[in-house]
């Protein structure tokens, strides 16, 4: 009896390991950083920590955003700070190394690449003329160097904290980073320490500090230090004089070189301490596979089906991964002002993450955006304003409204606990009635005094189309949280503003036979046709402003057109509180369908940027959600992959890639708002794991490359017949069954999304 007990014990035992290990498959392996790398994507491919502070990577051009560019171009070094996704001006790219073979001497150590593996949480060369092979991987504030060098060679290593991206001779050069100070220190046989001080960058951002300390498992058997282009074999130490710093080091021939390099913005005892306390040994492998352990946790909260294609699987797991490379979780490291709150950075910017990243984030790591959030609120506190895209813990820039706002309202409309509404909502008011005083490019609302006085923007003012619409769609973001928290008067006023992008509708004007339009209009009401074509004040060109014009950069400056990154097609379809008030002034039902046809047909869809990422979803407020989806899978088909050129526009800090993986859930985000819209899924299966234990589990029966519209659906056995669904129900956990057809059904065509028109 007691074998027949022991057997069954036995066989229990591993019938529940089997369940454990099954229970959490990884997913982690679908992870591919190489996709969207080329091309326009531009996305960090080095290892990086979830939302780690350092970003170790090799550094290809001084002009390359995330570092890296593909082959042939030479590796200069690798620098500890990157963004992914971005444009503009390159911002950080602090505390280079390089090992080379060679005297200790001041030369160019850039090098070819024979060989290069791109992993998650793992990056490795080999150069080709030296065949020395650099390993990379990293923690949160600390990376994990590891040179292996040919045998019998002279072993040498270059410490450049005087390099950094986008670095222009121009004094004040507009989005280039400016060189200000640098210091270096050998303090030991065993460790070296010192800092960057650089300013400006996309941001044109006041002075930042990246200290590092790094220490080596092979002492330094000989060394050489210079400033400017002084060398010293006997100066241990650069002392911060306004030139550039840097050390040249040696070490015996044992052939491999580990080295552990910490930042810090705070010092570089800070950086020690960050070395110390994040990784406490030398074992290489110990420290990638931790590292790949912390973004299985966070990708494998929503599993998708193992049937699955394998393309999908690396898309929307990689999709998952971008949306946590920023922004940048810094707290503790704040050289500004000392807070019990979390403290982000690299907010790059929330004019692309509001619409989708940030959603994402809600579901995967709710946790991590509500201290997000916190940290906003809390740089409102210190700075004066919230940040739009903040970066080396300064303000700026913002592009079109005050977005901060959206993600205060996704936030509340979602339920998230845990932040102060009340001062959330006073950080929102001062950006809708305090102008910005002359920093209207870092922060607040520019042109507000003639938005709240007009009703709108007028032209003549950077961006006034886009800000117009911008704003009022943040008017209603107030609205919302305002009505939340019993604020009658301010919702009662602010949910009038949200119609102010009526103001900018031209009735009138037809084009490829849709009329109404959103056009530029001066301070007296004039609808303006001809523009003025460049700067000259003599001749005084004009030029016809129509809605495909795109301004920059032939006539403008790219910062100050009238649409930002847009043109009026684009954004007299962006309203997204109020769609049906769209379709009322767009002539109805046949004629906004018109619009939207006429949209994607002609392809004044920008699939590459932010203003159009909802625009696919519009049909369904004309009760059609078989056209949105039809719509969608065009789009995926057509610039979406898993390759390097596998993303269609700049991933903006895993904007374009999270877009991506909403949609092959079939859901997708109206953000600032509780509900998501409801399309078919790219997937037969999938579950999300939501907090307190909880699942929510969407399952398309009989999905296929045919049969890709719903034509019935049931939430938790119930017949469910909208086209969108309300975050509580996904977070209350239960299933999701749709049933999937090969031609459009009545589903979804009857109960219509939630609009301020009704």
């Amino acid at each position: 009896m007691k074998n027949i007990k022991f057997c069954l014990f036995i066989l229990s035992f591993l019938f529940s390991c089997m369940m454990t290990v099954d229970a959490q498959k990884s997913n982690v392996k679908y992870v591919d950083p190489t996709i969207g790398s080329d091309g326009l994507g531009r996305v960090f491919i080095g290892p990086a920590y979830p939302f780690g502070m350092i970003k170790p990577s090799p550094d290809c051009a001084l002009g390359s955003n995330s570092g890296w560019l593909p082959q042939p171009s030479p590796v200069l070094g690798f620098s500890q700070l990157h963004t992914s996704g971005t444009g503009g001006g390159p911002k950080y790219g602090n505390i280079s190394v390089i090992p080379y073979i060679g005297k200790l001497e001041l030369a160019d150590r850039s090098a070819m690449r024979e060989s290069e593996t791109m992993e998650l949480g793992y990056y490795a060369t080999v150069f080709k003329e030296s065949k020395i092979k650099t390993e990379i991987t990293a923690v949160r504030r600390v990376a994990f160097y590891r040179f292996t060098y040919p045998s019998q060679s002279d072993m040498a290593l270059k410490v450049d904290p005087g390099f950094f991206l986008g670095e222009n001779p121009v004094p004040n050069a507009r989005e280039a980073q400016q060189f200000i100070s640098s210091e270096i220190e050998i303090i030991s046989d065993t460790e070296i320490r010192g800092y960057n001080r650089v300013r400006g960058g996309w941001n044109n951002g006041r002075a930042y500090t990246v200290y590092f300390y790094a220490k080596f498992d092979q002492p330094i058997a000989e060394f050489a230090t210079w400033k400017g282009d002084k060398l010293s074999n006997t100066e241990k130490v650069q002392f911060d004089s306004y030139d550039k710093t840097g050390a040249l080091l040696r070490f015996k021939d044992n052939k491999t070189v580990n080295m552990k390099l910490g930042i810090s913005f705070l010092s570089t005892n800070k950086a020690k301490y960050n070395v110390d306390n994040e990784i406490s040994h030398w074992n290489f492998d110990s420290v990638r596979k931790g590292l790949i352990d912390e973004w299985d946790k966070l990708v494998s909260k929503i599993e998708i089906d193992e049937s699955t294609s394998l393309a999908y699987k690396r898309m929307f797991y990689t999709g998952l991964y971008h949306a946590m490379l920023m922004p940048v979780d810094r707290t503790g490291e704040n050289p500004l002002w000392k807070s019990d709150q979390p403290y982000y950075d690299d907010y790059y910017a929330i004019w692309d993450i509001y619409r989708t990243s940030s959603p994402l984030l809600t579901f995967v790591d709710s946790k991590r955006q509500i201290d997000i959030i916190n940290s906003m609120i809390d740089i409102y506190k210190h700075d004066g304003y919230m940040p739009e895209a903040r970066s080396g813990n300064s303000n700026g820039r913002t592009q079109g409204g005050s977005n901060s706002s959206a993600l205060i309202a996704d936030a509340y409309t979602k339920g998230l606990k845990g932040i102060d509404y009340e001062t959330a909502l006073e950080a929102m008011l001062k950006d809708a009635t305090v102008p910005p005083g002359g920093n209207e490019e870092q922060e607040g609302r520019g042109g507000l005094i003639e938005y709240n006085r007009l009703g709108y923007v007028p032209y003549g003012i950077d961006r006034a189309g886009s800000r117009t619409v911008e704003y009022a769609y943040n008017d209603f973001n107030i609205a919302t949280v305002a009505k939340g928290l019993s604020k009658d008067d301010i919702y009662e006023r602010f949910s009038k503003q949200a119609n102010n992008w009526q103001n900018l509708w031209r009735e009138d004007y037809e084009h490829h036979g849709v009329k109404g339009f959103i056009l530029p209009r001066d301070a007296e009401g004039n609808w303006l046709d001809q523009l003025p074509y460049g700067s000259s004040k003599i001749q005084n060109p004009t030029y016809t402003y129509t809605p495909v014009t795109r301004e920059a950069p032939w006539y403008n400056c790219w910062w100050c057109t009238y649409f930002y990154e847009g043109t009026s097609w684009v954004y007299s379809l962006f309203a997204p509180h109020d769609v049906q008030g769209l379709i009322v002034k767009s002539g109805g039902k046949d004629a906004f369908k018109n619009r939207l046809d006429t949209f994607f047909d002609q392809e004044f869809y920008d699939v590459n940027n932010e203003p159009s990422f909802l625009t696919p979803c519009l049909y369904h407020w004309l009760g059609r959600p078989d056209i949105s989806t039809r719509r969608i899978r065009e789009i995926v088909a057509k610039h979406y992959n898993d390759t390097p050129m596998g993303l269609p526009g700049r991933d903006d800090s895993g904007a374009m890639s999270s877009w991506l993986s909403f949609h092959l859930m079939g859901l997708y985000p109206n953000a600032g708002q509780s509900y998501y819209l409801i399309n078919s899924p790219f997937v037969p299966k999938y579950t999300m794991h939501l907090d307190a234990g909880k699942t929510f589990t969407v399952i398309a029966k009989n999905l296929s490359d045919k049969n890709i519209y719903i034509k019935s659906a049931r939430l938790n056995g119930k017949v469910y017949d909208k086209s969108w669904i309300e975050h509580q129900d996904i977070i209350n956990g239960g299933e999701l069954v749709f049933e999937m057809s090969a031609t459009p059904s009545d589903w979804g065509t009857k109960i219509l999304p939630p609009s301020l028109s009704k």
